[in-house]
């Protein structure tokens, strides 16, 4: 396990190194360190792998010195035998899955290249151990996408092909329909798939551990209004989810310090037009306390506009604090 665990470290470290040096003219040994998350000294012995395995990289003596792909050389293609090639598949899978690159999308598209040109033989293994590993859920028990549905579904999107879909939604109604595929998108928590509804001619997002199957049709589409932002589209989505109540609150903050005090997945953010320097938030819940309890706990000076239920459950909570925590003379 740990030499696989080696191999796979090392094999996913050279494709990242070769595919920096190839988007900038020049590194720094240590802007290379910082980007790819290693000490300097890996930095060095992976260039020089690089090297052996044929790739012209050019190095400048010195403190201030770095590295380059030789100008007008060729780029040779970074050859893995069996073992390489399957660490780096599951690496980049487990990648994916688990968010560890945040929202953007880089180790599915290169999950995806890569296993459309790995070996059969490859292939088969990966889909082996697909079907025999099993993930624990997460710790609030979230339901986890199928590696498989993960990749079918970044490959329609990729080849703009409509594709039929058998979904369930958040009451475990199932129904098919036909979609034009866009985008995937990473909450941090989930992924969602953004698409086009064929029959209600409008841009939704679905959550992908809840389609249960993707058939395409084999028909391209041209996607001539495609949503500007689709993350910005699941965050709204996300925050309008059903709830039992919703609260209007005012933080003292800009923007940005709003946002990550409450996710753009919880509330719907907009800048107070008589005060630059403050943010309105609407932001739901199952109930007034429960509000009340949310809004305290984050730790910030705000004020409730609205409902008045909440706003009370606020100066409820507040009041049982401090008399809990007041002076008695001790």
């Amino acid at each position: 396990m740990e030499d696989f665990r080696t191999v796979l470290s090392t094999s996913a470290r050279l494709l990242r190194l070769v595919s920096l040096l190839a988007v900038r003219p020049a590194w720094t040994c240590g802007e290379l360190a910082e980007r790819m998350e290693v000490t300097e000294r890996t930095v060095r012995r992976d260039v020089a792998r690089l090297r052996e395995l044929g790739y012209a990289v050019d190095s400048d003596p010195g403190p201030w010195g770095g590295y380059r792909l030789r100008p007008g050389t060729r780029t040779p293609p970074l050859i893995l035998d069996d073992e390489e090639a399957l660490a780096v598949a599951v690496g980049l899978r487990e990648a994916a899955l688990s968010g560890a690159l945040g929202g953007d999308q880089a180790a599915l598209s290169a999950l995806l290249k890569l296993r459309q040109v790995l070996p059969g033989r490859v292939a088969d293994r990966l889909g082996d151990m697909d079907a025999a590993f099993v993930r624990t859920p997460a710790a609030t028990g979230e339901p986890q996408v199928r590696p498989g549905m993960l990749l079918e579904l970044a490959a329609v999107c990729r080849r703009a092909e409509r594709a039929r879909m058998a979904y369930t939604d958040r009451e475990g109604r199932a129904s098919v329909r036909d979609i034009d595929p866009y985008r995937l998108v990473h909450t941090g928590r989930r992924w969602y798939f953004v698409a086009r509804d064929v029959a209600r001619g409008e841009w939704r997002t679905f959550r992908a551990d809840r389609v249960q199957r993707l058939q395409p049709t084999g028909r391209p589409v041209e996607l001539t209004d495609p949503p500007p932002d689709p993350a910005l589209l699941v965050s709204r989505a996300v925050a309008a989810a059903p709830y039992a109540m919703r609260a209007t609150v005012r933080l003292p903050v800009p923007l940005d310090r709003a946002l990550a005090l409450i996710p753009s997945t919880v509330g719907v953010h907009r800048p107070d037009g008589s005060d630059a320097d403050a943010t309105i938030v609407e932001v739901g819940g199952p109930c007034a306390e429960g509000l009340a309890t949310y809004l305290l706990g984050l730790g910030t000076p705000l004020r409730v506009l609205a409902p008045d239920s909440v706003r009370q459950a606020v100066l409820r909570r507040s009041r049982q604090l401090i008399e809990d925590n007041a002076d008695e003379g001790h």
